[in-house]
């Protein structure tokens, strides 16, 4: 069968899906998208961009609130309107997604709404919702078989691509208006008063960082020694600080036994050593799940592992062949960019190539108030790898773009191999990190040397040029590093 010819039918249009899907379509593919919800998935609708819309927001709300310091004066109290800021994140969200509408259209990507499920060798059953949604309403009308209850498609080749969910430990009854996942807490009616949060990984660290900012009294408790317990620990102590400074209550090694008391309005917990605490609404986020209950993997065969995760190889093959799986659904770096990569990859793959997915590079980001960002290994990490390693540091409190801006807390260092010079990685923490990290990842790509990335010419005043100090300060040649 020729490429132009090839059938392909994915499941979940999320940031791996529609990616997936597109370049596929591009390259002449027939593609078919079933989803069952809005387009954009997790990331577009439940995740990313609205956490980061609201952020901003509050980003904006903190400055206008410290204008003496940048030397003028706002009448009147400034305080946040919640019901807008909802507005304005539902504003960027709708845009967004009708923007993957379009490149459906333009691609001739269709689309079914319906839930999918693998039925056998090429073939998949999509339960058709009764109704598309008003977000769906500029997608490509289904075909006439859409109508009907249960709609048969044919592959030549199957992307499973359907995410992941937040997590539900029995523990806790969500069915109470007090306990919240963190998509629940993205469309909360108003600000809470009082927030906890159980878990201190960048999902509760974001939502920390954003409602603090809007008034309410927020405790994040973690299990673990130290927030973000995957990120290096000297960031994740300077992060834990700064969050103390905005009034955050941070409680490390701290373990809840129990849920005391549930009411309609508040819920009251028991920690580890008998202290209690009460909020108005607890988040829940201490992890997530894949989504792959129902989608006839056991029908097929496609193996999963312990927790559920879709077992698969460097080129996104699953155990079948002609399925293939991509995103949250495989485990791993449950991140959206490594989605889209992945989604890239099946559908060369597919379409006669010979690629294999590359993670080595992938930035790490948490978008709270300060940002952190990580990439490569960290300074342990090489060690533990039998590196030597040498760091170069510059903190942003001697930068001139960060100082301007007002935010002159934290720092950007850069790692190194002592014998070669050769880069190894980067942590920086600070204003616009999760920006500028990126050039570091290139550098990682490329191979290149501390020395020799110090001498490639940065634009003044940037927040990149700290970048470029902390490699000049691997070999301690950074005119504005003292010592």
């Amino acid at each position: 069968m020729g490429e132009a010819a090839k059938k392909i039918v994915v499941l979940g249009g999320g940031p791996g899906g529609y990616v997936a899907a597109i370049r596929a379509a591009k390259r002449g593919a027939d593609v078919t998208v079933v989803e069952s919800g809005p387009l954009g998935g997790t990331c577009l609708n439940r995740g990313c961009i609205p956490t980061k819309t609201l952020i901003a927001g509050v980003d904006v709300l903190a400055k206008a609130r410290a204008g003496a310091a940048y030397g003028f004066s706002v009448s009147g109290e400034v305080t946040p309107d919640w019901a807008r800021m909802q507005l304005r994140k539902e504003e960027v969200v709708g845009q967004l997604r009708n923007g993957i509408h379009t490149l459906f259209k333009k691609a001739k990507v269709k689309l079914v709404a319906g839930r999918g499920r693998l039925a056998g060798p090429g073939v998949v059953e999509v339960e058709v919702l009764p109704e598309i949604s008003r977000e769906e309403e500029t997608a490509p009308a289904p075909e006439a078989a859409a109508r009907e209850l249960i709609q048969r498609l044919e592959a030549d080749a199957v992307i499973v691509a359907t995410g992941s969910e937040p997590l539900h430990p029995s523990f806790f009854d969500f069915s109470q208006p007090a306990v919240m996942d963190s998509t629940e807490l993205l469309t909360i009616e108003r600000i809470p008063s009082s927030l906890l949060i159980l878990g201190g990984g960048p999902i509760g660290c974001e939502f920390a960082c954003l409602f603090a900012e809007l008034g309410t009294a927020v405790t994040i408790v973690e299990l673990l020694p130290q927030l973000l317990p995957q990120e290096d620990a000297r960031a994740a102590k300077q992060f834990q600080s700064a969050l103390r400074k905005k009034g955050i209550e941070v409680l490390v090694k701290t373990r809840l036994e129990s849920v005391t008391e549930y009411r309609p309005d508040q819920v009251t917990v028991t920690l580890e050593g008998g202290r209690t605490l009460t909020a108005e609404k607890m988040l829940v986020a201490v992890g997530r799940q894949p989504n792959t209950a129902g989608i006839g993997l056991e029908t097929v065969g496609v193996a999963v592992d312990e927790r559920g995760y879709i077992l698969v190889n460097e080129r996104l093959e699953t155990s079948v062949p002609g399925i293939y799986a991509i995103g949250d659904v495989t485990g791993g770096f449950l991140l959206a960019h490594v989605a889209s990569h992945e989604g890239l990859v099946a559908a060369d793959n597919i379409l006669g190539g010979n690629r294999e997915r590359d993670l080595r590079y992938v930035p790490m980001c948490v978008y709270g108030l300060p940002e952190l960002a990580r990439v490569g290994l960290t300074e342990d990490d090489a060690r533990d790898e039998g590196f030597r390693p040498v760091t170069g540091t510059f903190r942003f409190g001697a930068l001139g773009k960060a100082l301007a801006l007002g935010e002159g807390q934290g720092y950007v260092q850069l790692v190194a191999d002592h014998d070669t010079d050769r880069l190894l990685g980067a942590v920086m923490m600070g204003p616009h990190v999760t920006d500028v990290i990126h050039e570091v990842a290139v550098a990682l790509e490329a191979g290149m040397s501390a020395r020799r990335f110090g001498r490639i010419v940065h634009a003044h005043p940037t927040i990149a040029e700290a970048v470029m100090e902390a490699a000049q300060d691997v070999n301690g040649e950074s005119v504005h590093v003292a010592g």
